[in-house]
């Protein structure tokens, strides 16, 4: 696992986690509540239902909400299922 991306890929299956973007609450120019947003992006060769399992069983285990997406990434031959949480 790593934060952003790693200085050179490791062997899949891998995740890395990063920082998406903010939900920000406020008021008279003034932010009162401020909700980050990350993304964590299991990468894999072939499609992996038992380490998606364990990520969304640790979320859900934790009350994290999580929304999921997947897309192939044809250049690289792989699978990356990606969490917005």
């Amino acid at each position: 696992m790593a934060y952003h991306h790693f200085t050179s890929p490791p062997s899949p299956p891998y995740i890395v986690y990063l920082f998406s973007y903010s939900s920000n609450f406020g008021a008279d120019n003034k932010v009162y509540d401020a909700e980050k947003n990350f993304q964590v992006e299991l990468y894999t060769k072939t499609k992996d239902p038992t380490s998606e399992a364990l990520i969304e069983g640790l979320f859900d285990a934790n009350e994290i909400y999580w929304d999921k997406t997947e897309t192939y990434i044809d250049s690289e031959g792989l699978y990356q299922v990606l969490y917005e949480i």
